[in-house]
């Protein structure tokens, strides 16, 4: 596999795929993805980290942005700052767990230069109030939705000035950050700054099902019945995926069979076993996603036989993040006391 295949593989888009291209000509590239330490972190964080440790064993000088103060903005965790640096912790430990090392900065560490600020305030000159409104929705809000506090208008011109500050050359993030990458690629235009790739990897679907409209239907730590959080025991896996939206036949919107797609065979590879009863055909072997993907569909595979396998499977992957936080887990802990009180 090329590196521009397994950069691609699992993304929903590249912008733009020849500007890619022409990066990885090149001996030195870095790349930053923002995460806001806002609480517990659910599986759909899988696919981006995966993503994360497929670019740094490709070369890429990776940087993980701990927005702290973009969380504060949000609102998260109470607006609590000493919270939401407890939560940044608790984020790393995480990456230490799948054994991905990428940097780690926070936020705070970056708005006490005044060049960042320089960047924030050119960044809202060059645009419209009506286009910060729009790329708003990476904050998990509609664009309609009435906003409470000024501070949150600063939220998209400082997120394209995190771009701009780290100097990189690839923005990575789920689609629900596209407006703010697209946002960025804007603003190099006018100011003659360098154009950041975006790569946008998927949003997995709530457990709960529904119709997905500006991602309010995806899988969200708000709600734990709607997601499996990364160190959920097996029978709380068990019992989500049991009663999982997965209607028989039908692939899209399915969470169970995103996951699948976007987790399961990413880090565990092909040949996967679908164990089942003898007098319903046996386990049956899939060499990769596809497969799976046409028999489900034609009906080959039973929702139940695909549930109890994708909870087997899904254990295997997060059964040793889950022995991390028990041998370490302070950060763990606070976050989930933080997240208790707030309650």
């Amino acid at each position: 596999m090329s590196s521009v295949e397994s950069i691609t593989k699992n993304t929903v888009e590249v912008i733009e795929l020849e500007e890619l291209r022409a990066l990885l000509e090149k001996k030195e590239r870095k790349a930053y993805m923002g995460i806001e330490p806002s609480g517990l972190l659910h599986i759909g964080f899988l696919i981006c980290a995966k993503k994360i440790a497929e670019m740094i064993d490709l070369g890429f000088d990776f940087t993980v942005l701990l927005a702290d103060w973009h969380a504060y903005i949000n609102d998260k965790l109470g607006g609590n700052m000493k919270s939401i640096k407890v939560c940044g912790e608790y984020i790393k430990d995480f990456f230490t767990a799948l054994g991905i090392r990428p940097h780690f900065i926070y936020a705070s560490d970056m708005v006490n230069d005044s060049s960042y600020w320089e960047k924030v305030i050119r960044i809202a000159k060059n645009v419209s109030l009506a286009r910060i409104r729009r790329a708003m929705t990476i904050m998990g809000r509609r664009e309609d939705e009435e906003v409470q506090d000024a501070a949150k208008y600063f939220y998209p011109a400082m997120q394209v000035a995190d771009i701009f500050h780290l100097g990189v050359d690839v923005a990575l993030g789920g689609m629900d950050q596209r407006r703010a990458h697209m946002l960025a690629r804007d603003i190099a235009e006018k100011m003659g700054w360098k154009k950041v790739i975006a790569i946008h990897t998927p949003i997995l679907s709530s457990l709960k099902g529904g119709t997905r409209m500006d991602f309010a239907q995806k899988m969200s730590k708000s709600d734990p019945s709607s997601c499996i959080f990364v160190h959920d025991e097996y029978e709380e896996i068990e019992r989500k995926i049991g009663s999982a939206y997965c209607p028989k036949g039908v692939v899209e919107g399915n969470p169970v069979i995103e996951v699948w797609k976007y987790i399961l065979f990413p880090y565990l590879g092909g040949n996967l076993v679908l164990e089942r009863d003898r007098k319903f055909g046996g386990d049956v072997v899939f060499g990769d996603y596809n497969e799976l993907e046409k028999d489900y569909m034609e009906g080959k595979v039973h929702p139940a036989d695909l549930k109890k396998n994708t909870a087997m499977h899904l254990d295997k992957i997060l059964s040793p993040i889950r022995k991390y936080y028990e041998e370490y887990p302070d950060n763990f802990e606070k976050v989930k006391e933080i997240i208790s009180i707030k309650r």
